[in-house]
């Protein structure tokens, strides 16, 4: 049993796709319902995880759009 909580693993398991290029910049997150599926966790964890992303500065949330993978350089 990992001591450390179920969305912190999903968020740095999403993070190293972000940075092995599987989820690139601008391209849309999976779904809510995609990653509750795929990683067999509860809603409120992936809330968390993708809280946590956008915390790092990895992903932006749009307002009824969705949430995306953010810009790696967009200080360019």
């Amino acid at each position: 049993m990992n001591p450390t909580p179920l969305y912190v693993q999903l968020a740095d398991a999403l993070a190293g796709q972000i940075s092995a290029g599987e989820l690139r910049p601008r391209q849309p997150l999976p779904s809510e319902t995609q990653l509750r599926q795929t990683y067999g966790v509860a809603r409120g964890t992936v809330r968390a995880a993708v809280a946590l992303l956008r915390e790092r500065g990895l992903v932006v949330t749009l307002p009824q759009r969705g949430t995306y993978v953010a810009d790696s350089g967009a200080a360019e």
